[in-house]
């Protein structure tokens, strides 16, 4: 007989975490929920004594951010699926590190298709995402921190500065690195400017996204030069951004 999922909530909201409960009771007869916490504190003391195989945890809580919580971990050897008040600036953090999420309130279609993924990872045993997040969280430098990135055949790690351009055609995209490999996305170039833009690339035209270490320098014919000494071009619209952003008078 296949054991059940052991599943913990973390939420200092009492109203959104007996909605989950709920939820998970009715719908999910599979997966047992063997403690509630309303806090980081509390959080830890339970993950310690039950050991779950997953836990739903709120990004924001009183005595410390759920990604405080984890760094406090030695180990993490669960699956971890986030809470979060649905706003922009999180839903980007979580894109960027391929985190699983759930937007208060929970909806029960959104809270079927991140436990479908919860699935798929446990069969893939991919369970280094939360170290890969923590790891971007303490970088000094953006140029250190790593875009991960689920595709149909898995996982992709790709260092940011190894990310020279990434070039947008209609619904999916092609990102070229350093070594001149080109990796295809199903992501669209708006998923990654919305994703990349506070970390130094930009978006030079209506197909390109450009890694701003790589900028060497702009043509006279407007065209962006990189250090391997491709050539990106420049809408008109944005031929003033381009000039700002390369002179250091703005900041992106």
């Amino acid at each position: 007989m296949k054991k059940n999922i052991t599943c913990l909530i973390i939420d200092d909201n009492e109203f959104i975490a007996k909605t989950l409960y709920d939820q998970l009771q009715e719908n999910h007869s599979n997966i047992d929920v063997t403690g509630i916490a309303k806090n980081g504190k509390e959080g830890l003391e339970l993950i310690a004594e039950l050991k779950p195989d997953l836990i739903f945890l709120d990004i924001e809580m009183p005595d410390m951010t759920g990604f405080e919580m984890l760094s406090k971990l030695s180990i993490i050897n669960f699956e971890t699926i986030f809470i979060t008040s649905h706003t922009h600036y999180a839903i980007k953090a979580f894109r960027f590190n391929a985190l699983d999420y759930l937007a208060k309130p929970v909806d029960k279609d959104e809270l079927t298709s991140a436990l479908g993924k919860f699935y798929f990872n446990q069969k893939t045993k991919n369970h280094d995402k939360i170290q890969n997040a923590l790891a971007n969280i303490k970088a000094e430098h953006v140029s250190d921190q790593t875009l991960f990135l689920q595709t149909q055949t898995g996982m992709l790690r790709l260092p940011l500065k190894q990310i020279i351009k990434i070039e947008g055609n209609r619904n999916y995209s092609n990102i070229w690195l350093v070594d001149n490999t080109k990796i295809v996305s199903a992501k669209t170039l708006s998923y990654f400017e919305d994703i990349l833009l506070d970390k130094n690339f930009l978006r030079c035209h209506r197909s390109y996204l450009v890694n701003g270490f790589f900028i060497h320098s702009i043509s006279k014919n407007n065209l962006i030069v990189l250090k391997n000494e491709d050539k990106v071009p420049i809408s008109r619209r944005k031929i003033t951004l381009v000039k700002s952003w390369l002179i250091g008078d703005l900041v992106v």
